[in-house]
């Protein structure tokens, strides 16, 4: 690893040499990434339980633990819900595949918690909606970071090396899909 040097003597003295600027910029990228995964890691732990819990338990004992009461039913579809947005935060950054359905996932999550907030608020739990409330704000900074701070490559959104002047790297394409006739 190299050391960056704050005495220069060409003309580059006050903002380092573009290496240095790249050095800097993968550092800082490195840990927005690992800040990421720790966070989405921990919002599927907390989603899969939630949406699990209201996916096994009985439809009077869940509606018993509700702030308002909710239809069963809409309980079980926000508990699948909750299920499917805690696998759609890892699988596709871990697979590489779909990659751009995290942070729509994300987003998601960040509206059922808007209405479990309201839903608190109505019910009248003051200082129990700020749990909801926090969720929501790390779904929302998991969409956003998945979708400008790391963006996967191929994304048509600006990456910091991009807006300090630096040209991106094209992803070469595949091209069209073709169908060859296999018979023999």
């Amino acid at each position: 690893m190299r050391f960056i040097t704050t005495n220069r003597t060409n003309k580059n003295s006050a903002m380092g040499t573009r290496q240095d600027q790249m050095l800097l910029a993968d550092m800082g990228m490195r840990k927005t990434t690992m800040l990421l995964w720790i966070v989405q890691g921990l919002l599927a732990v907390l989603f899969l339980s939630a949406g699990g819990m209201k996916l096994i338990l009985p439809l009077d004992a869940l509606t018993r633990q509700m702030p308002l009461p909710l239809p069963g039913l809409f309980l079980r579809f926000i508990g699948l819900a909750e299920v499917l947005g805690g696998i759609g935060l890892i699988l596709p950054w871990l697979l590489r595949i779909r990659m751009d359905l995290t942070p729509l996932t994300a987003c998601g999550l960040v509206v059922i918690m808007i209405g479990a907030t309201v839903c608190t608020l109505a019910g009248g739990g003051g200082g129990s909606a700020l749990m909801p409330l926090v969720v929501g704000l790390l779904s929302s900074f998991v969409a956003y970071g998945r979708w400008r701070l790391t963006p996967h490559r191929g994304y048509a959104h600006a990456s910091p090396l991009q807006s300090a002047g630096q040209a991106q790297a094209e992803v070469p394409s595949r091209g069209p899909l073709t169908i060859t006739n296999l018979s023999m």
